[in-house]
């Protein structure tokens, strides 16, 4: 038998390593602001009023490091490193894997750059403008690439466990990422959504919730096949439970996504065929925690003196936790309480702190000995780190559980007479302070532990020294096909990469195909109001305006048929008031008020001051201030305002033939009426001895009297009932 000689790089893992430690601290820290701002918004609205800072810009900023920069990069540094020594080959080139890294990283760079700035596409998880887009789609195809060249050029027969997830991870991500990212551009940094309304809603969380399964979860399914077995010395307990665990997961989880939408607008078939699959979701996802767990079992004196295996146990414990938590929170009768708190908050946690987070930590500490030839510098800093996270974690989660479960439930509660006990929003954000307070605490906790962390890795890494390539060999690949006698069917399968990929896209492709196919051809799932209107020029900017400062974080626009919500907000949302909302903005949490009936509840002069001084307008508010909008630096851009009409039109809003032509005028038109209104309700000591003339010339042309003007068309357009 031939035995080959080549060596596995070590230099492209090293490179994801960095930057996983280096972005994971960014996107934490930003994380870190992001929760100060809820604890002390005086100090962030009153004394660092800056634009880029403001909570609905840097949310965002914070979801997209820590999944596509920490997440993102540890995933690419575990499978570049286990899949080398699964497959006995280097990767098929060094040019892709090194053009692969540094487009990560300048992928997220402009991700960086973009969203404090207000670039937003709006949609969840999704933000990024179009042509950042098809560079994440370019790259992640140039990675497949080189992972299925390196695979067919493999020396193993069989492909193990941890590669069947790298491949599901790849197909399926590419057809989450494409799918979702339809855009129409109408410059290099505005786009709409091909979809609208529920349409649009039932698309993004199909992407959003598999984007979770497919990228949080796949991807560290497969490195916890590797890296659990490899530091336990020990394989894998049960290879036809990891059989059934990956095709029973990837076929289930697609179909989950309605389950972010119940007592929405969505068609009922489709939100049952959520919940159900939610549900079956527990048996695939626990038979996958317990496969890593039982791997350990004989050797549980070894994970208490290991500190890499105990963030393993730590990360399986919360893989569990989340996945038995997310069925439970699918049903209709927890998900009343649950959806729109700060109980889902706590959900995400759970997964991104306790499951992502801890075991990124176990195979960063598994990889720099190995890497560079040495031990570890401190082993009892990275305990003292193992134990300072797991403590943040804690910190971070329980509270955040009781103030959205306290929240669920004060929104719902009704006097002896039928009134609402908690009528004013307001009354419930006072509640949450010390719950975000202690927040604050477990996030900087886990930062620190982070940081901590870095240096112990600085410290190895000077302490020893780097092995760029290391020699292996092996004996040539002896390719098969056919099945053996007495030989698991299984293993056929795994011997034929191609099949498996294709397989492995059927298997995910179906549970989309049936439920959003259905809602896109037929109309009657649909249906059309005829008082709903296109909006104005100055709405549609306005609704840009929204979507570019993130109010859509704190801020729902869907009414659900619950008695409770009905009382407080008004008539509950059809499908109809959404078909022109290119994207759909339903939101996810209720950090402020449901404002789907606010139009004509309040005047323009309430509105202004409201943006500008929301504290003082509203006592108690932990709303950021705005006041940047009625700055020169955010006047309204008429040169854009002709083309996104005409995209409107291509998108199928009935906007009548050349009103592109005359939508600036109608734009400025209303602006001023919003302006003048603006001023003659005005005290007259507020005017300063200006003209008011001169005050709504100052105005009509300001990016915040768009906004009022598409926030005071929001439920317009039908009958609400008023309470």
């Amino acid at each position: 038998m031939e035995i080959q000689k080549f060596s596995y790089d070590n230099t492209i893992v090293k490179r994801f390593a960095y930057a996983t430690v280096i972005w994971g601290i960014t996107g934490m820290l930003v994380g870190l602001i992001a929760a100060l701002q809820l604890a002390f918004p005086e100090f962030f609205n009153d004394y660092l009023a800056l634009d880029f800072l403001s909570f609905g810009r840097i949310r965002p900023l914070h979801t997209n490091a820590v999944i596509f920069a920490f997440v993102g990069n540890g995933i690419f540094m575990g499978v570049y490193y286990s899949l080398q020594r699964l497959l006995k080959a280097r990767m098929w080139s060094d040019k892709l894997s090194t053009f692969h890294f540094w487009m990560w990283q300048f992928i997220i760079i402009c991700a960086v750059v973009t969203l404090p700035l207000g670039y937003t596409t709006g949609k969840e998880y999704a933000e990024l403008e179009w042509w950042i887009d098809i560079l994440i789609a370019g790259i992640w195809v140039v990675w497949g690439w080189n992972m299925f060249a390196t695979i067919l050029n493999r020396r193993v027969k069989h492909l193990y466990v941890a590669i069947w997830f790298y491949i599901a991870t790849f197909v399926t991500v590419a057809m989450l990422h494409i799918f979702n990212s339809f855009e129409l551009p109408i410059s290099f940094l505005k786009s709409y959504s091909w979809y609208a309304g529920v349409q649009d809603a039932l698309v993004q969380w199909w992407y959003g919730h598999n984007a979770v399964a497919f990228f949080l979860t796949t991807p560290y399914l497969g490195l916890m096949y590797y890296f659990i077995p490899k530091a336990a010395n020990r394989p894998v307990y049960s290879y036809r439970l990891s059989i059934i665990h990956f095709w029973s997961l990837i076929f289930m989880y697609i179909w989950a996504g309605p389950h972010h939408l119940l007592y929405s607008t969505l068609p009922d078939w489709a939100q049952s065929l959520g919940v159900v699959f939610s549900v079956m979701l527990i048996a695939p996802s626990w038979g996958g925690m317990l496969n890593g767990l039982l791997t350990l079992r004989g050797v549980w004196d070894k994970v208490r003196d290991d500190v890499m295996l105990k963030f393993m146990v730590v990360a399986l414990t919360a893989y569990g936790m989340s996945t038995f938590e997310g069925p439970m929170l699918s049903l209709k009768n927890i998900n009343v309480i649950s959806h729109f708190t700060d109980w889902i908050i706590a959900h995400v946690h759970i997964g991104g702190l306790g499951w992502n987070g801890m075991l990124t930590f176990g195979v960063l500490y598994w990889l720099f000995p190995k890497m560079y030839r040495t031990e570890l510098y401190s082993k009892r800093m990275a305990n003292q780190h193992f134990w300072i996270a797991t403590l943040g974690i804690i910190l971070y989660a329980i509270p955040m559980y009781i103030a959205g479960f306290m929240q669920g439930l004060m929104w719902q509660k009704f006097n002896p007479d039928g009134t609402l006990v908690n009528a004013d929003f307001i009354r419930t954000s006072i509640e949450m302070k010390n719950f975000y307070y202690l927040r604050s605490i477990g996030g900087l906790l886990y930062l620190i532990g982070a940081i901590m962390m870095f240096y112990n890795l600085i410290k190895t890494a000077k302490a020893g020294s780097f092995l760029a390539n290391e020699e292996a060999e092996a004996p040539a690949l002896v390719k098969e096909t056919k099945i053996h006698e007495g030989e698991y069917w299984h293993r056929a399968i795994e011997r034929k990469p191609v099949q498996f990929m294709i397989l492995s896209l059927v298997v995910v492709a179906i549970g989309g195909i049936i439920e959003i196919i259905p809602t896109m051809i037929v109309k009657s799932n649909i249906a059309t109001i005829k008082e709903v209107k296109p909006y104005t020029p100055l709405e549609l900017e306005g609704r840009d305006v929204y979507i570019s400062e993130g109010c859509y974080n704190c801020h729902s626009q869907l009414i659900r048929p619950l008695r409770f919500e009905t009382v407080r907000y008004g008539e509950y949302s059809k499908s109809g008031e959404f078909v022109y909302d290119h994207p759909f903005q339903w939101g996810s949490k209720r950090t402020g008020p449901d404002l789907a009936r606010e139009g004509g509840v309040r005047g323009n002069l309430w509105h202004y001051q409201h943006l500008i001084r929301p504290k003082v307008v509203s006592p108690g508010s932990i709303m950021p201030a705005y006041a940047w909008l009625k700055s020169d630096r955010y006047k309204i851009d008429y040169d854009m305002i002709p083309k996104k009409i005409r995209a409107m039109q291509t998108l199928g809003v009935p906007y009548k033939k050349g009103y592109d032509k005359v939508a600036i005028a109608d734009l400025k038109k209303q602006a001023t009426l919003i302006a003048m209104d603006i001023v003659e309700t005005s005290p007259k000591e507020a005017l300063k001895g200006i003209s008011k003339e001169a005050i709504v010339k100052e105005l009509e042309n300001k990016k915040i009297i768009a906004l009022i003007a598409y926030l005071q068309r929001l439920g317009t357009d039908i009958k609400t009932i008023k309470k």
